[in-house]
């Protein structure tokens, strides 16, 4: 059955744009808690509004499965989208061993994308490509697999890397039992967190830190960001997010209902 595309409030999308352009915002970016390409002229459809704005850098998050399992169908959209500004594609990873990542992001199937393929064929569009890394217990927790990380990562030519820990997860469930199982399984331990951030210190040149505290490094001759879960800083000067969502609500937080704008 083929899913419907949500209803866009168009009319405070473009709120949500004038407001990022006042806040100067530099970055858009296409993500959710679903994935975005199911909805590809969507994103052409947004693409179009968001023209006028002018915003310098606009990225897409994805799980990178039907860029590569369906090339041929998505081969027009990612001209188009490039065409119309679309300067990154961040593709979401939990390791570089294929096998680590079908177990997460296609267990119901016996193998995973071809991730280098993908990259190849990303860049043949002229887009840039990010791999946004999970790093789990018992996937990327220490930096001898970090560094493994770091030289697929630029083999394939990739232009940036992120890594955020999973945090420890809050006492208590909050009703979504499964995912907090998952996360009290595989967060990030202290000593292994500390491991990998030493690491990046000593071996690693710090290159930036960004205002929500990430922080860049040049690593090997590749670019690595650790990134923080922290998007919760209520002493922050200004906001580190705003978020639209289709129904028309503008947030700065995910997991507040109380986070709204309009």
């Amino acid at each position: 059955m083929k899913l419907k595309e949500p209803k866009v409030n168009w009319r405070n999308f473009e709120v949500a744009c004038r407001l990022a352009k006042s806040c100067g915002v530099t970055t858009a970016m296409f993500t959710g808690k679903g994935e975005p390409t199911i909805f590809p002229d969507q994103i052409t459809t947004y693409l179009e509004k968001m023209e006028k704005h002018n915003f310098p850098l606009i990225e897409l998050q994805t799980n990178g499965i039907l860029l590569s399992e369906k090339a041929d169908k998505y081969d027009r959209h990612l001209k188009t989208w490039y065409e119309k500004g679309m300067t990154t594609i961040a593709v979401s990873i939990v390791h570089y061993e294929p096998e680590k990542n079908r177990q997460i992001y296609l267990p119901h199937k016996k193998s995973y994308i071809d991730l280098p393929r993908l990259i190849e064929t990303l860049h043949g569009y002229g887009l840039s490509v990010r791999l946004t890394c999970i790093a789990a217990n018992g996937f990327i927790d220490s930096s001898r697999v970090l560094d493994n990380l770091l030289s697929f990562a630029k083999e394939n030519k990739v232009e940036q890397l992120t890594l955020t820990p999973v945090n420890k997860p809050d006492a208590e469930h909050n009703g979504h039992l499964e995912s907090w199982n998952w996360t009290t399984a595989h967060c990030l331990r202290d000593e292994q967190l500390g491991e990998i951030k030493a690491h990046l210190e000593s071996s690693g040149s710090k290159l930036m830190v960004l205002g929500h505290g990430a922080v860049v490094y040049d690593l090997h001759g590749q670019n690595i960001c650790l990134n923080n879960c922290l998007s919760v800083q209520p002493d922050a000067d200004g906001m580190r997010n705003i978020i639209f969502f289709p129904d028309g609500h503008i947030r700065y937080y995910w997991q507040y209902e109380g986070a709204i704008l309009l």
